[in-house]
């Protein structure tokens, strides 16, 4: 596939827009007319003289379109509009999120309707985009959510993340920076990291505390929280007691994510050390999907340990599920939500498989079927139908890139259930202190919206080794707010 750019600079784009379309193709950008044989599939984009042209051909089909540009306020949302309009006419496919390839949509629609109001902005984001009326109806019901929580952001507050990067196994379609503890060198990295990890929380509370701000929300992930060790668990949660001031938290969630990880006296440890919020996550209840993605839980476990949770006094708890896992199926996934409104969890997370290269499933399988994203899609429906219809409301939401069909992952919540961490941390309503490997702080002016990131290095072993420079990195916190106080 060749992308002639001709004139203009919105390479960036128009490369992601034909990538929605050709997610198995490689694509050739060019910036000067070339000769391509008639067999060779080519989409031209120019910008010149006050017009715009786009012209694509896939074999014996083609497509063209002129327009001036003369009142054409958005020259690149012009181009990509036309190039969208090409692709779908030449290969009969629809995506439902049209041209956007943003991560957060609701932002998208949160600015438009303050711009324009909200009918307008419907109109417009539906319209101008080309975004499915489903797809639509579920960024309203998000951005609206979104915004409640967002005006109960303060000038003062912040929010915690703690990193734990390790899980008991690695999930084939898994991304994230996260060890084994399976492996020997892994799990002897680990009480190291818990003893450095409760020194660089102590030194953040301090900067928090000397500033004066309002920690609104902690939030523990990774990998898997819950891999480490009752004893370890508690020693964080001891230092996060001692270094800030937890009075004013909302909301504290620590992810138990792997059935496999969740023990009575964890549960206990953590209800015991504050935490109000908690993930148990199936991500199917289909036991040879959970074989096949490198699980070594049973669906009947996941459904112990969430039972245990229950006994233990958690009346906040998360389940997780994917979309598009390997070999599943819409019918089995549809079991799945069924399986898990009978259980009745606070939050329900649905996600799209997202085949990163990072991941054994994303080298593995470098063919992003079409027909996989069409099920997939299939799978957020029925889910939406039917969470939306038993009091389940979507109130966050985000895309990531590769994910089958370009769908997106959506939280739904019971009312008063929402977790405030997920929507402060994506929109960017205040300072995240983060700490741990591969955590990234973010500064958020108080009145503004600058942000400075500060970044600890990515692996537990780089994060042991170079310690010390990680707690010179955070003393940029202090000169960051001195500018704005």
């Amino acid at each position: 596939m060749i992308l002639e750019i001709l004139g203009h600079s919105y390479q960036y784009e128009l490369e992601k827009l034909t990538r929605l379309f050709f997610p198995n193709e490689k694509i050739h950008v060019v910036f000067e007319k070339r000769t391509q044989s008639d067999a060779e599939p080519l989409c031209s984009t120019e910008i010149r003289d006050g017009s715009a042209r786009v012209f694509c051909r896939f074999g014996e089909k083609a497509w063209e379109q002129n327009v001036t540009l003369e009142n054409v306020q958005d020259p690149e949302l012009q181009i990509a509009s036309m190039l969208f309009c090409a692709l779908k006419e030449l290969t009969g496919y629809t995506p439902k999120w049209g041209l956007l390839t943003g991560i957060r949509p609701s932002k998208l629609l949160l600015a438009l309707q303050a711009e324009m109001g909200n009918e307008n902005a419907r109109t417009y984001f539906r319209d101008r985009f080309f975004v499915s009326e489903e797809k639509t109806a579920l960024t309203e019901s998000v951005a609206s959510r979104e915004e409640a929580i967002i005006r109960t952001s303060r000038p003062d507050s912040c929010s915690l993340y703690v990193s734990i990067p390790f899980c008991p196994t690695r999930c084939s379609y898994c991304s994230f920076v996260s060890h084994a503890t399976t492996s020997p060198t892994a799990k002897k990295l680990v009480p190291e990291y818990v003893s450095l990890l409760t020194k660089e929380i102590a030194q953040t509370g301090a900067y928090a505390k000397s500033l004066g701000l309002r920690l609104e929300s902690v939030y523990f992930g990774g990998g898997t929280p819950t891999t480490l060790s009752a004893e370890q668990l508690e020693s964080l949660l001891a230092a996060i007691d001692s270094a800030f001031d937890l009075s004013t938290v909302r909301e504290y969630t620590v992810e138990a994510g792997r059935p496999d990880t969740v023990t009575r006296k964890k549960l206990d440890t953590l209800k015991n050390g504050g935490v109000t919020r908690i993930s148990i996550n199936p991500q199917t209840f289909n036991d040879a999907v959970l074989r096949e993605i490198g699980r070594n839980h049973t669906s009947a476990l996941t459904e112990s340990a969430y039972l245990e949770a229950r006994d233990a006094g958690f009346h906040n708890i998360n389940m997780d599920f994917i979309a598009g896992l390997p070999t599943d199926t819409p019918d089995s996934f549809a079991s799945s939500i069924d399986r898990a409104l009978r259980l009745q969890p606070e939050n329900i997370t649905v996600h799209t498989l997202s085949l990163k290269r990072a991941s054994r499933l994303g080298t593995q399988n470098t063919q992003v079927e079409r027909a996989a994203g069409l099920a997939a899609d299939e799978m957020l429906g029925y889910a939406y139908r039917n969470l939306t219809e038993n009091a389940y409301h979507p109130y966050y939401m985000y895309r990531q890139s590769k994910t089958l069909g370009n769908l997106e992952n959506t939280g739904y919540a019971k009312s008063g259930f929402e977790c405030i961490y997920n929507i402060f941390m994506m929109e960017e309503c205040h300072t995240v202190f983060a700490v741990g490997a591969g955590a990234v702080t973010k500064l958020k002016s108080p009145h503004g919206k600058e942000i400075e990131r500060i970044f600890n290095y990515k692996y537990p072993y780089e994060y042991i080794s170079g310690f010390e420079e990680i707690l010179a990195r955070k003393e940029k916190i202090l000169p960051f707010y001195e500018k704005y106080i």
